[in-house]
C-alpha cells in the first residue's frame, strides 16, 4: 500500500508540472485583458515559465543529489504553492510574469527530484519501467488535460483560478512526500557544491532559452538577441572551463562518457521539438481558426490526453517485448504518421472526427516515446548521479522544445505570409504540423542508430 501511495504522489507531482505548463494557454486572452498585457508581452506568461525551468534544471538535479531528494521535493512543491497563491492575487502584468518565473524555478527543482526518486526507489528493470510508465502517463495526460481544466476554470471562475487550483494540491504533495519518501541522510560534506559552475550553467542556459523564445518576435539580428546570445555563449564557455578544473563539478565528466545518457538526451530534445510543440499550434487552430471558446478548446484536447496516457502504458509493455530501441523508433514512426494525417485533416470548416485518426496515432506514439526515453536516460546511471542525470535529460527536453517551437513559429509565419490572405493562419499551422511529421520521420531511424551505438554500450 505504501509503495502505491508513493508512486501516486510522484505521479501527481509530474501532473502538476505538466498542468502548470499548459493550463494558462486557454486563459491567456482573459489574463491579457484583465491585467493590461500588450500583445507582444502576453507570450511571457508562458515563456517566463519555460525560460526559468530550462535554465535551472541542472542546478535542480545536482541539488537533489547533494542536499537530498526528499528535501528538494518538499521545498519545490512549497515554492509552487506560494508562487501560485501570489499569481492568483496578482494585479499587474509584471507581478504575474515574476510568478511564472518562480513557478519555473519550482519546476526545475521538482522535475529532477521526482525522476531521481523514481530511479532510486525502484530497481532498474520491470519495476522501474512500470513506475516510469505511470509517472509518464500523469505527465502526458497533464499536458493535454491542462487545456481542458483551464477552459473549465476560466469560464466558471475567471483566470485567477488556474493559479489557485495549484495551492492545495502542492501543499498536500509536500506533506505526503515528507512522510512517504525515504528519509535523506545529512547533507554530504565530502562533495562540495560547484557554485561557480552552477551560476555559469544556470545563467548560460537561461539566456540561451531566452534568446530562442525572444528572437522570433524581436528578430534574430536585434541588439537584445545578439547580446543575449553572446552572453549565453560566454557563460557556457566559462561553465565548460570550470567543469574541467573543479574537484566536484556540477556535471561529472563521467556522465558525458555515458553514451546511453547522451543518446537519450538527443531523443528528448527531438521529442520536445516535435511532439511538445503541437499543442501550441492546435490551440491556435481551435481558437483562432475555428473560433472555439476556452472550454470547447480544452474539450478538444480530451481525446489526445486519454490516448497519450494509454500510449505510455503500451510503451512500458513494448519495452519488455521488443526493447527500448525499437519501441522508441516505433513511437516516432507512429507520431510521424499521425502528424501527417492531422496536417491533411486541418481545414477551415472540417469536423473534429476528421482529426481523430491523426490525433490517435500521435497520442500513441507520443506516450510510448515519452516512457521509453526516460527509461533510456536512467539506465546504467549510478544512484549518486540520478539527480543530475535527470537534470541533463530534462534540460535537453526544455532546450529542444524552445528550439523546435522557435523554428516552427518562424516556418509557420513564413508559410502564412505566402499563403492566401484569408487563410494565412491555417496555412502556417498546417506547414508547422507537416514539419513535425518530417522531423519525427527522420527521428525514427536516427533513434535506431543512436540506440545501437550508444545505449547498448551503457
Amino acid at each position: 500500500m505504501r509503495a502505491r501511495l508513493t508512486l501516486l504522489v510522484l505521479a501527481l507531482a509530474q501532473l502538476v508540472i505538466a498542468l502548470d505548463y499548459n493550463i494558462v494557454y486557454v486563459a491567456l486572452p482573459e489574463i491579457g485583458a484583465g491585467l493590461g498585457f500588450s500583445p507582444h508581452d502576453l507570450q511571457w506568461v508562458v515563456s517566463a515559465y519555460v525560460v526559468t525551468t530550462g535554465g535551472f534544471l541542472l542546478l535542480g538535479g545536482r541539488t537533489a543529489d547533494l542536499l537530498g531528494r526528499r528535501r528538494t521535493f518538499v521545498a519545490a512543491t512549497l515554492v509552487y504553492a506560494g508562487s501560485s497563491l501570489v499569481g492568483g492575487l496578482s494585479q499587474s502584468a509584471g507581478v504575474l510574469i515574476a510568478v511564472r518565473a518562480a513557478q519555473g524555478i519550482g519546476g526545475s527543482l521538482l522535475f529532477p527530484a521526482t525522476l531521481a526518486l523514481i530511479n532510486t526507489i525502484y530497481e532498474e528493470g520491470p519495476a522501474r519501467n512500470r513506475a516510469l510508465a505511470v509517472w509518464g502517463a500523469a505527465g502526458a495526460g497533464g499536458l493535454c488535460f491542462g487545456s481542458l481544466l483551464g477552459g473549465v476554470l476560466v469560464e466558471a471562475f475567471g483566470w485567477p483560478s488556474v493559479f489557485f487550483v495549484n495551492v492545495p494540491i502542492a501543499v498536500a504533495l509536500a506533506w505526503a512526500g515528507s512522510r512517504l519518501f525515504p528519509a535523506d541522510g545529512p547533507p554530504t560534506h565530502t562533495r562540495r557544491f560547484d557554485v561557480t559552475g552552477a551560476l555559469a550553467a544556470t545563467g548560460g542556459i537561461t539566456l540561451l532559452v531566452f534568446v530562442l523564445v525572444h528572437a522570433p518576435q524581436a528578430g534574430w539580428t536585434a541588439p537584445s538577441t545578439l547580446l543575449g546570445a553572446g552572453l549565453a555563449v560566454t557563460l557556457l564557455t566559462v561553465f565548460a572551463v570550470v567543469e574541467t578544473r573543479s574537484r566536484d563539478p556540477l556535471v561529472p565528466a563521467r556522465l558525458f562518457a555515458h553514451r546511453g545518457l547522451i543518446a537519450a538526451m538527443a531523443v528528448t530534445a527531438l521529442y520536445s521539438a516535435t511532439f511538445g510543440s503541437l499543442p501550441y499550434f492546435m490551440t491556435l487552430y481551435f481558437q483562432n481558426v475555428r473560433g472555439h471558446g476556452a472550454f470547447a478548446t480544452g474539450l478538444a484536447f480530451l481525446v489526445p490526453a486519454v490516448v497519450t496516457a494509454l500510449g505510455t502504458q503500451a510503451g512500458e509493455r513494448a519495452v519488455a517485448r521488443i526493447g527500448v530501441r525499437r519501441m522508441l523508433a516505433g513511437g516516432m514512426a507512429l507520431g510521424a504518421a499521425g502528424a501527417a494525417a492531422l496536417g491533411l485533416a486541418l481545414t477551415g470548416d472540417g469536423s473534429y472526427p476528421l482529426l481523430l485518426p491523426g490525433i490517435v496515432l500521435l497520442g500513441l506514439g507520443q506516450g510510448a516515446a515519452w516512457t521509453g526515453m526516460w527509461i533510456a536516460a536512467a539506465s546504467g546511471v549510478p544512484a549518486r548521479d540520478q539527480g543530475v542525470a535527470s537534470g541533463m535529460a530534462s534540460t535537453s527536453l526544455q532546450v529542444g522544445g524552445a528550439v523546435g517551437l522557435a523554428l516552427l513559429v518562424a516556418l509557420s509565419s513564413g508559410a502564412g505570409a505566402h499563403g492566401p490572405p484569408d487563410g494565412a493562419l491555417l496555412t502556417g499551422i498546417r506547414a508547422a504540423v507537416f514539419a513535425v511529421a518530417a522531423g519525427l520521420a527522420c527521428g525514427a531511424p536516427l533513434t535506431l542508430t543512436l540506440r545501437r551505438t550508444a545505449l547498448t554500450a551503457a
